[in-house]
């Protein structure tokens, strides 16, 4: 088993245990949202220029590095055919929509308050009929390889393990409207 993987089950498994202990005589503590150990809303400068939140430079630079190991996996890089073409000819508007569009869902999914995700929802960006730039249906062979993607994206970008598995656990979340084949 890879280390990502085993990375990412070990995570999903502490979150499985720690979620399950709830002792209804202490008072419920108040944690801090995965966006927040993230970095939060601190203001950060943004290497794009102007300043950004820390939390969301964090995503986004997960997003950006996940996106290269996605289109270097041979399972994964079919189902973005049209995109690798369109950079291929040097066209990267498209890739700049992905990566803005998956930063803003992971902001929103792991606790950011202040970005909404305006995107289609996972069962329909996951469905060729009705997203034409979806090459094919997903496998859960193919969802593996993207959380994997994800687990590597974040290592090269220095995300604690524990956070890391806390991010595979949210995309586990996702697999039933994801994976259609």
């Amino acid at each position: 088993m890879n280390t990502r993987l085993l990375i990412l089950l070990l995570g999903m498994a502490c979150l499985t245990f720690t979620a399950c202990d709830n002792d209804d005589d202490e008072p419920m503590m108040t944690e801090d949202t995965l966006y927040q150990k993230l970095g939060g809303t601190t203001m950060v400068t943004d290497p794009a220029g102007g300043m950004i939140e820390q939390g969301r430079l964090g995503l986004r630079s997960v997003v950006d590095s996940s996106i290269f190991v996605i289109a270097a996996d041979p399972v994964l890089s079919p189902y973005f055919a049209s995109l690798l073409a369109e950079v291929g000819n040097g066209n990267t508007t498209k890739l700049a929509i992905l990566s803005e569009n998956l930063t803003d869902f992971f902001c929103v999914a792991t606790g950011a308050e202040n970005y909404t995700y305006d995107g289609m929802d996972m069962v329909s960006a996951h469905d060729p009929a009705q997203n034409p730039r979806m090459a094919e249906k997903s496998t859960d062979a193919a969802y593996d390889a993207f959380i994997a993607a994800v687990a590597e994206g974040a290592m090269q970008n220095n995300v604690p393990e524990d956070l890391i598995g806390e991010v595979g656990a949210l995309l586990e979340t996702l697999r039933a409207d994801v994976v259609q084949q």
